[in-house]
Parts: C-alpha cells; structure tokens; sequence
C-alpha cells in the first residue's frame, strides 16, 4: 500500500498518513462513477439545483473548518483559505441555476421542427493542482455536476485534505454515492488513468505547461475532451498617467499573494520609463510593509511555499549575483519561507525573467510607450492574466486588446470572478471555465430534425 506523509509548510512538520489508490482502485471508482452517471442524468433539472444548492449550504457551514484545514495543508492565510472556501459555496450557488436553464434551440427548417439538446458528457475527470485546491476543484465540479456530469477528481498528493472533505460534505448534503469522487493519488497513476480510461469522457486540468502537454496528447487517443488552465507570466503594465501611488501599492498583492504561487501572478512590472524611479521608490516601501508570517495569523497577507522541494527550486531563480533591487522579510526557524524578492532586470533573456517561477519573485523593466509595453508584454510563450494602469480609457482600451492574455483588469490586479469566463492564450490553456460559457465545456450539442410532412 502505497501512503504520501501531508507535511505542514508552516512548521515543515509531519500531519498524516494518506493512502494513495493504485490503479485497481482508480478503475474501481471510475466504473462507479459510471454507474452512477446513468441515474444522475436523468435526476430532473429541479431537483438536481436543489441538491447542488443543498451542497452548497453545507459547504458555508464548514467554511471555517475547511479554511483551517487548508492553513494547515497548504500554508495558505486564513484570510485566503476562508475566501477559497466562500468561492467553492459561490460557485456552487452559480451552477445550481443551470440545470434548469440548460436551453436548446428550435431552428426554423423546411418541412418539419429542428431542436437541439444540451447532453452530459458523462464521466468528467478533474486534476487539481496544489496551489489552490478547494476554488480550482469547484471550477470543475461545479458545472460538471450542474450538467448532469458525474466526476472523479485527483487532488495534488501534498494537499488532499480538504478535497477529501468536500467529497464527505457532497454526501451529507446528499449527492448521491458515485456522483462525486475524490481519488488521492499520484498523477502518474490516478491522473494518467483519467486519460486513458475510456469510460472518462473528459479531462480538465490545471497545472503545469508540460504536463499538460503530455495530457493532451494521450487525449488525442481516443479525442477525448480536454480543458487545460496551465502556466503563465503575466504582466504588470503601468503608464506614466496612472495613479502610481495605487498602482505601488497594490503590486505585491498582485504577485506575492500566495507566495506567488498563482499562475495569474503578476510576476513581470513593466513601467514606463519616465515614472519607473517614482514606482520603485513607492514600490518599496510597500513591499517591505508585506506581512510575510505564520499563515494562521488574521493578519498574515503571505504564508510559505508549499514544500522543501520546491522553495529550493524558487531559490535556483535567485542565485548569488542575481539583479535584486530590494526584498520584503520572512520569518526565521521551520517552514518553507521565502522572502519577496525584486529584481531590476536589464537582460530580458534571463530565466527569471522568461519562465514561471511559481514563488514570491518579480522582475521590473522599464518600456518607452504602448506599442513597446504590448510588445514586450506580448514576448512570452503565456498569456494567462495581467493589469494594466492608465486614467486614459482610449489607451486602457488599446493595450488591453494588444495584450494576448485572456484575463486583464484595469486599474486593478483581479483575475477571477465566478460568473465571468476564465481561461489563457497560447501555451497558458485551452478552453475557458467559469461564467456562462463553462456549461459548454460538460456538454454535447445534439441536434434532432422532426418531420412533420409524414
């Protein structure tokens, strides 16, 4: 039996023993998520939104258990775990008015009545990553359920627990056995099993670029439906008619929430020249005033990576040597802390600059006017997220349909809302989740054409 130790990041010490299934195991639930879906299809469209809505308020009932638990597994601040579960109950509500507003169409044809009809996939497989386990997990169950889906979902081995939880609460609100399944396990194991098991008719996974590459070709085998929310890089850009004063001080927020560990993360500043030494001098001082501490306290605004293994692969992107312009702190003692770093970046080939570090790291480089901020903005294989800060609304309008990314704010450093659709350009994803459009994704459109002249 094959079992992962959970490790608290906080205090890098030991929680518990979780057993992770094999693929005997895997192909045991999947059937019976199966088995289900033949049942929960037919659940009538009231009823199933009652049930989610149900799911739902159980959920808010346990927002403070579950935002605890995910203190203690993930390292996240309090105030950002009670906000991940708030967005599982958010979702949820969403989707519960779906079941009923999935709308076909009549389509004028000669001679008879055209229709079309929104049907279930059928077994939807959801792979989790370890940055923000309870949101991303809704993202998917959420309208997969809602749609008449049932899913096996793979949380990331180092944080299971309070996927674990949800699948427990999904019961008790009573969704029905096999509906919704959490399988922990490895995702050479239970992730790859998704892919090739032919009874999981769709795959929707967040993670990393490479894996997902890897899962799309193993989709390819059997044209399997696919929504991929990979990697990015995303941009910061700030015009010398910005609030600059605001734009400072909402920039750590933007990349180091999480210990940046966000694939929204703003982790490039780019700033117009003529304002670039007024933003450093502010950004500074707002970086410093980062509260980097024990996750557990209310006014922790950073906790640390998630583990051993990958604070030393953040600290590789900062080696002895390396352009720091200034560092916030991080507590001393047991943990996986790392401080927030900036760097003042001149080679715009330098790793640090180009790859996802996917940690408390941010390069700054300074651009001459809109065509050269969209260019260099524009310079990378992702297109996830990013900002942009001008008072000018022509100019906020032009750069944001120059930038290829497929989530922006003005003005602001927000990325997600759950009624409004979400997903990257280029190598940052494939399809789009949440909002409106995301009901699409757990669907077939079938059309029928009914005779009329016999």
């Amino acid at each position: 039996m094959t079992t992962y130790t959970i490790i608290n990041p906080t205090t890098a010490k030991p929680v518990q023993e979780i057993h992770l299934a094999d693929i005997f195991e895997t192909d045991v639930i999947i059937e019976k998520a199966a088995r289900a879906f033949a049942s929960w299809r037919l659940v009538a469209p009231g009823d199933r939104a009652k049930l989610l809505r149900k799911f739902a308020a159980v959920v808010e009932a346990h927002t403070e258990e579950l935002a605890q638990l995910e203190v203690l597994n993930s390292g996240h601040t309090i105030g950002n775990a009670r906000w991940e579960a708030g967005n599982v109950v958010n979702v949820l509500n969403y989707y519960s008015a779906s079941p009923e507003r999935l709308f076909g169409r009549q389509i004028p044809v000669p001679n008879g009545i055209d229709i079309t009809f929104k049907e279930p996939l059928g077994v939807i497989g959801i792979i989790v990553p370890w940055n923000f386990p309870m949101p991303i997990a809704g993202w998917g169950f959420g309208p997969a359920l809602a749609a008449g889906n049932t899913v096996v979902l793979k949380p990331a081995e180092v944080t299971p627990l309070t996927a674990i939880r949800l699948a427990e609460l999904a019961l008790e609100a009573g969704i029905p056995e096999g509906v919704f399944n959490v399988i922990p396990g490895k995702g050479s194991v239970v992730g790859e099993r998704f892919v090739t098991h032919p009874a999981v008719r769709k795959i929707v996974f967040t993670g990393s670029t490479t894996v997902g590459k890897h899962i799309m070709q193993g989709c390819a085998n059997q044209v399997k439906r696919l929504t991929l929310e990979l990697g990015g890089k995303s941009a910061n850009i700030i015009f010398d008619d910005a609030d600059i004063e605001k734009a400072a001080a909402n920039a750590p927020g933007a990349v180091f929430d999480n210990a940046g560990q966000d694939c929204c993360a703003r982790s490039r500043i780019l700033v117009q020249k003529n304002v670039y030494e007024k933003f450093m001098e502010h950004f500074e001082v707002a970086v410093k005033a980062f509260r980097v501490e024990d996750p557990a306290n209310e006014s922790a605004e950073m906790g640390p990576l998630i583990t051993a293994a990958h604070l030393a692969r953040v600290q590789e992107y900062v080696p002895s040597g390396a352009p720091i312009a200034f560092q916030g702190t991080k507590p001393e003692g047991d943990g996986f802390w790392f401080a927030p770093t900036v760097l003042a970046h001149t080679n715009l080939e330098d790793r640090a600059y180009r790859e996802e570090i996917f940690g408390p790291v941010v390069s700054v480089v300074p651009f001459t006017d809109e065509d050269d901020a969209i260019r260099i903005a524009n310079d990378s294989e992702f297109g996830l997220s990013g900002s942009i800060w001008s008072r000018d609304i022509g100019r906020a309008v032009r750069v944001s349909r120059g930038v290829e990314a497929g989530n922006l704010s003005v003005n602001s450093n927000s990325s997600v809302r759950y009624w409004t659709p979400f997903g990257g350009y280029k190598q940052s994803g494939l399809g789009r989740e949440l909002g409106p459009d995301a009901l699409d994704a757990f669907t077939e459109t079938k059309n029928v054409f009914f005779d009329t002249q016999n």
